[in-house]
Formats: structure tokens, sequence, C-alpha cells
């Protein structure tokens, strides 16, 4: 897959016009959930939109490519994911709460990682319903375990609080913040 080059410019529009969308806080926020946990589900549901989910933002930023790059190379994820850091940590600075599945370097404020049968059936059931909307499956769920264990090190390096659902972490960051 060839990812295009980017270039550093000056973004504020782009920014605030995520703000005629999206609610601005005096904090900014982000959650690192793998796939399947619930993310874009819980973004496209809320009635106030709060949470950016991540593969929009990161998409529309460009920082994402078009197609399935999470089967590509490590390098590549790498890569793309260091991109989609610096996109997040802009949003943030903005004000904006993300949920997303991107992290090279950028600390998240929480970890979401359900149950494997949860997860897994949450991939399962997407995955073959009418409104797949791209992410991992079934043939998927190794790089799945691989990507909650690399998550897990922010618990064990900078303490990040892993929950069980994304409402649990979305309600206790909030009650932080609000």
């Amino acid at each position: 897959m060839h990812i295009k080059p980017v270039i550093f410019q000056e973004g504020q529009g782009f920014y605030d016009n995520l703000a005629d969308t999206f609610i601005r806080h005096k904090k900014g926020l982000f959650i690192l959930a793998p796939s399947g946990a619930g993310k874009t589900y819980y973004c496209n549901n809320q009635i106030e939109k709060h949470w950016i989910d991540g593969d929009e933002l990161w998409t529309a930023a460009g920082a994402h490519p078009d197609g399935p790059w999470w089967k590509e190379s490590i390098e590549v994820m790498d890569r793309i994911d260091m991109r989609a850091d610096l996109v997040t940590m802009e949003a943030m600075h903005e004000g904006f709460w993300i949920m997303g599945l991107a992290s090279y370097w950028l600390k998240p404020d929480a970890i979401v990682v359900p149950d494997w049968e949860t997860l897994t059936a949450n991939i399962q059931k997407r995955q073959s319903g009418s409104g797949y909307d791209g992410g991992a499956t079934s043939e998927d769920f190794a790089q799945v375990k691989t990507s909650i264990m690399h998550m897990s090190r922010w618990q064990e390096s900078h303490g990040v609080p892993i929950y069980a659902s994304i409402d649990e972490a979305a309600s206790r960051l909030t009650a932080d913040v609000a």
C-alpha cells in the first residue's frame, strides 16, 4: 500500500469546522479501545455530539488512508498511527473528545477492553450485518489480541485506567471534567 506523504499546515479551520458538529470542551480527552469495543456505535448513537469517532477524525484529516491499512506491515501501521497521534493531540488541545484505536506515542486518558467473548461477538455481528463499516473481522482475532496487549502497556507504564465498556470509561472521564 502506498501511503501518501503529508505536510504540516495551519489547521485551525479544520478544528473549527469540527465544532460545527461536535461539542468543544475545556479539556480534550482520548479513549483507546480495540476494534469491536463499540466506539463507532457509541459515537453514532449520542444524543449530544460530545465524542468523535477517531476513524472519522483521522480520515478527514488525512492521517488515515483509504482502504484496509490495518492489514499492512507493522511499519505501515506504525506510520499511520503516528500521524493519527498528531491529529488526536491537536484535537484534544482544541477541547475535543476522541475515541479510537490509533495510538503510537500519545498517552490515552482511558483504555477500554471488553471481555473477549463480548468483543468477538461484536466483531462477528458487525461483520455479518448489512452495515459493515470496516475494521477487524473474525479473521483478525489474533491481531485484535495483539492490539489489546499493546494497549495494556499504557496501564503498566503510565497507570492509564482500563474499563470494561465504552459507557463506563466515558462516564468516569467526563465526571472528572464536567
